[in-house]
């Protein structure tokens, strides 16, 4: 078969078991693609996010498309990249640092988890509008803009249940909305949910740079840094986190569902 050959993995972020956590498709290239390429193979994926990955000098470049358009900042397909460059590139190497949007990003092996550090999202309050209200369906107690717009509400089971209107959550600030609840302090300290309809993901199961303004905002308020946060999507996922001054500590599990070959024409890597 003529033309380019990609090596691809699916991997499953923020769990031990597949078809659980974050699945996010990986890319290890020799050199970068043209932009509208990525962009095609990530809405041919239909994941929330596609990671393209260069190596350059010791370290990586890194770059995460979701199937609406690049974007700034990604954890679960951070946490996928490094997982596949230790077992599969880098054997024997227990970190592994990437040049970003976001900066240098480095991962750090510690046992069955890979610990990213991450920047913090400076949160602003913000009114509670009817917008927010009729978008998300309840009114949250708390609002907050960072990139992300961070809704926070009463309980858990509020959480649980919700059902946002999407078309009308592509109307309010943010560019993804994230909705958090403390829980009873038992096997978690918060839960929460990710919307992304502006870049088509109707929900990501689990959001690594939502944890970037959800961490800084229960770190406040439990007067703690270390804390253990569960995604209450449907595949569901657990991150063990610690907010460190302007930084997010992200740590999480990994599985690996697939490799597999995508067959380029050569006029599309031109």
């Amino acid at each position: 078969m003529s033309g380019t050959v990609l090596k691809q993995y699916i991997v499953d972020a923020f769990t031990d078991t597949v078809f659980k956590g974050n699945p996010a498709a990986i890319c290890v290239l020799d050199q970068w693609l043209p932009d509208n390429l990525m962009q095609s193979i990530t809405k041919e994926n239909n994941l929330s996010e596609t990671a393209f990955t260069v190596k350059n000098g010791e370290n990586y470049d890194l770059r995460w498309f979701t199937p609406g358009g690049e974007i700034d900042l990604c954890g679960h397909a951070t946490l996928a990249c490094a997982y596949v460059l230790m077992n599969y590139y880098e054997q024997g190497k227990e970190s592994v640092a990437f040049s970003t949007m976001s900066g240098k990003l480095t991962v750090v092996r510690r046992g069955n988890l890979y610990e990213m550090d991450f920047p913090a999202y400076d949160l602003k309050q913000i009114p509670v509008t009817k917008e927010m209200t009729d978008a998300i369906g309840i009114a949250p107690k708390e609002a907050y803009i960072g990139r992300d717009l961070l809704c926070v509400f009463e309980n858990t089971s509020i959480i649980k249940s919700l059902a946002p209107d999407l078309e009308k959550v592509k109307g309010l600030e943010g560019l993804l909305l994230q909705v958090t609840a403390r829980t009873d302090g038992e096997a978690y300290d918060c839960i929460s949910r990710s919307f992304a309809p502006k870049l088509n993901v109707a929900e990501d199961p689990v959001c690594g740079s939502g944890h970037c303004h959800i961490i800084p905002y229960w770190a406040k308020k439990l007067l703690k840094n270390n804390l253990v946060a569960y995604q209450a999507s449907p595949r569901g996922g657990v991150l063990y986190c610690r907010l460190e001054k302007e930084r997010v500590i992200l740590a999480g599990k990994a599985a690996l569902y697939s490799q597999a070959d995508i067959y380029l024409p050569e006029e599309a890597s031109n």
